[in-house]
């Protein structure tokens, strides 16, 4: 008779690809992570049939959690530049408060592994940010520029930032607001 699966087991083994990847990169072994989750290696692969699905799983779930603090109180109604801040504060405040998945995070998205149903299901929460930037540019607010030129743009940007916030947390709030302008400088169409 096969074995229920248990939500915490399930659980332990995300908690500790987070950590173990966070420490390893996406070369981290499933024994690591096995090791570390306190199972089996076996065990992983009961939750998660490959090692690929459990890191496109980890990203999906760190993703969302990543667009719920993002996302969350979104001021629909406010300026572009406003919407725009909102977003960078909330991910510079994830980033720096959540060290591991940061780090996770970072490895994941540059992975080749990730499938392109995670890709969408990661950008799925961000619709209205993507719709922002194309008002933004069709109202020529914003340059106009390739939607993935500005994400990467605003990533490695927010990346950089979220790094400093983390390195100097006394001045985390400088950092977040010059990045923010940074990124502004860049976007902002020229009048």
């Amino acid at each position: 008779m096969a074995r229920l699966k248990s939500g915490d087991k399930r659980n332990a083994i995300l908690s500790a690809a987070t950590k173990v990847v966070a420490e390893r990169g996406i070369g981290a072994t499933t024994a690591a992570i096995a090791k570390s989750a306190g199972v089996s290696e076996g065990t992983i692969f009961t939750y998660f049939p490959t090692k690929d699905e459990l890191l496109n799983t980890l990203y999906r779930e760190i993703k969302l959690e990543v667009a719920d603090a993002m996302m969350s109180d979104y001021p629909r109604r406010s300026s572009v530049r406003t919407r725009l801040q909102h977003v960078w504060n909330r991910y510079a405040d994830w980033g720096a408060e959540n060290l591991q998945k940061h780090r996770v995070f970072q490895h994941i998205m540059l992975w080749a592994g990730l499938t392109c149903d995670t890709k969408a299901a990661g950008s799925a929460p961000f619709l209205e940010v993507k719709q922002m930037y194309t008002e933004a540019t069709e109202q020529r607010l914003l340059r106009e520029l390739p939607e993935e030129f500005v994400a990467a743009t605003m990533t490695a940007l927010s990346d950089m930032t979220v790094g400093f916030m983390q390195w100097q947390p006394e001045q985390a709030a400088m950092y977040s607001d010059k990045g923010f302008e940074m990124l502004w400088a860049a976007l902002a169409k020229k009048r």
